[in-house]
């Protein structure tokens, strides 16, 4: 279950900001777009069309309050663009990626087994883990259907 609009009202409040039309404009964005990892000039893009009179420069600092506050996550792949994708919710880990090194697919992976490391690392280190980022780098399926092929 990922993080709500009236989640997003309660937040920027409890953290002394408005829920403004413009912030829910841009939220509705990620809303339409869970499985996307979106860079500030795609939310431009997709928000540009519709609502012309929002400009990028409002659409950068709305997605630095909203990571800052917890409702989307930063995420750099390595390609120098900053991506930002919808939190799950508010007590959920960052889940994983998949990068393909050949055609750049990202992938999301579900499964998260890190939990009992995180447990052991807090107890030997004396170190409270709030997060996790984890990223794979190799080649998709497709990828590798190709190579197989052009051997062939």
């Amino acid at each position: 279950m990922s993080i709500k609009s009236n989640d997003v009202k309660e937040i920027l409040k409890e953290n002394g900001h408005k829920y403004t039309g413009q912030r829910a404009k841009i939220f509705d964005v990620f809303l339409k777009n869970p499985e996307k990892h979106l860079s500030t000039e795609d939310v431009y893009e997709y928000i540009s069309k519709e609502f012309p009179e929002i400009g990028i420069a409002t659409i950068y600092r709305t997605l630095m309050l909203f990571e800052k506050l917890g409702i989307l996550y930063k995420i750099s792949f390595d390609d120098g663009v900053v991506r930002y994708e919808l939190r799950a919710n508010k007590n959920a880990h960052r889940h994983h990626h998949l990068i393909c090194l050949n055609c750049q697919k990202i992938i999301e992976v579900k499964l998260d087994l890190l939990d009992s490391l995180e447990k052991r690392i807090e107890e030997t280190e004396n170190f409270k883990i709030v997060d996790h980022n984890l990223k794979f780098y190799g080649y998709c399926e497709d990828c590798q259907k190709k190579e197989i092929d052009n051997e062939e």
